[in-house]
Formats: structure tokens, C-alpha cells, sequence
């Protein structure tokens, strides 16, 4: 049984894959079918981002689809930069512009408490979707310190540690991470349902 999955990132499906863990499942990236137009990402939720990217590349593949779609809420910035994290400090993405542009934004402020979300979505190939969620609690620091992991981790500390995200090793940080808890939560609601070969969710 094939499922698609909505990246291009390689580590991601090994990721992925790895956590699933399901027999006779082969999970193929979204690079695979080049002639699918890529999904705009322009709704205002996590949860919207992910479930249109499964639903549209479920119909137009024919393929069960899991999607995600993942950033980081800012409490003392109303939730920003949220889904658009990637690009917070515009186009095309740019991981020191946009940590930049976080500390400009919470210069002076006590209240540095943040946590990273993901939400993951499986459409069936009719286009009906689920969805899951994780979310890690943290604070953001003053200045960046680590070099491991990407985006906002030289900023992010979670609740309960002293390493920021881009100090810690992938094996703790996975353990607690926004997408780990959203994909665990995914395989466990959804592997079994898959492990059946099903064509469609059931009714």
C-alpha cells in the first residue's frame, strides 16, 4: 500500500516511516508526482494548512495523504508568527532573518513564554480528512545559542529544560517535539486503520 506524503524533505519521510513502523507500507514524497500542482498554503490555521494539502493531493493522486503543517505561537505577540512562521521575515524563507526579526519583536518584553504546534492531517483518496495535534510549551531566550535542529531552535527552550531545541540531540528533542507528539499521536489513530489496506476511511 502506498501513502503520500506531502513534503519533499527525504529525512522527513525516513522520520516518518521510522515512527509508523508498518509493514508493507511504502511512503512516497510528493516529489513523485511532478505534475501535481504544489498546494498554496494560505489559510490562517495549522489545522486548515494541513487538511488542504492532504485533501488535494489525495484527490489529485488517488493516494491515502498525511500532511502537516507545524510553526511557533508567541504569547506576548498575540500568537505570531504562527503559520507564518516560515517566512516571518518574508520571502523566500530565511531562518536567521526570521530569528532576528523574533528578538526585534520581543525586545523588552518579560513575557517570553511560547510553544511550537503541529497539526497532522490523513485524507483518504475521496478527500475526507482527519486530524491530530502536539504542541510543546517553551520560552524564548534572549540570544541564540546551539547549532543542532533548524528555524526557531537556537531560541526555543521547553518547559522543564535549560537546552534550547539547537542544543539538545534529535533522540530528547524528537521525545518531546510539537511534530513527534502530532506523528506518534498519527500512528497510533491511523496505523492500524492503514495496516488494513482500507479505501477510504470508514463510515
Amino acid at each position: 500500500m502506498k501513502i503520500l506524503l506531502a513534503s519533499h524533505n527525504a529525512k522527513k519521510i525516513q522520520e516518518i516511516q521510522e515512527i509508523f513502523d508498518l509493514p508493507g507500507v511504502e511512503w512516497v514524497s510528493a516529489a513523485a508526482f511532478p505534475d501535481v500542482p504544489e498546494v498554496v498554503e494560505d489559510l490562517l490555521t495549522f489545522e486548515g494548512n494541513a487538511t488542504k494539502k492532504a485533501r488535494e493531493l489525495a484527490l489529485a493522486t488517488g493516494l491515502w495523504t498525511l500532511a502537516d503543517d507545524s510553526g511557533l505561537e508567541v504569547e506576548a505577540l498575540h500568537h505570531a508568527p504562527g503559520v507564518f512562521s516560515a517566512r516571518y521575515a518574508g520571502e523566500p524563507c530565511n531562518h536567521a532573518n526570521n530569528n532576528a526579526k523574533l528578538l526585534r519583536e520581543l525586545a523588552g518584553q518579560t513575557n517570553r513564554a511560547a510553544r511550537f504546534r503541529c497539526v497532522a492531517a490523513l485524507s483518504d483518496p475521496t478527500g475526507r480528512v482527519e486530524t491530530v495535534s502536539g504542541s510543546c510549551p517553551g520560552r524564548i531566550i534572549e540570544e541564540p545559542r546551539g547549532t543542532k535542529g533548524f528555524g526557531y531552535d537556537p531560541l526555543f527552550v521547553p518547559d522543564g529544560y535549560s537546552q534550547t531545541f539547537a542544543e539538545m540531540g534529535n533522540e530528547l528533542k524528537n521525545k518531546m517535539s510539537h511534530r513527534g507528539q502530532a506523528m506518534r499521536q498519527a500512528r497510533d489513530r491511523w496505523g492500524p486503520l492503514l495496516a488494513r489496506k482500507l479505501d477510504k476511511f470508514p463510515t
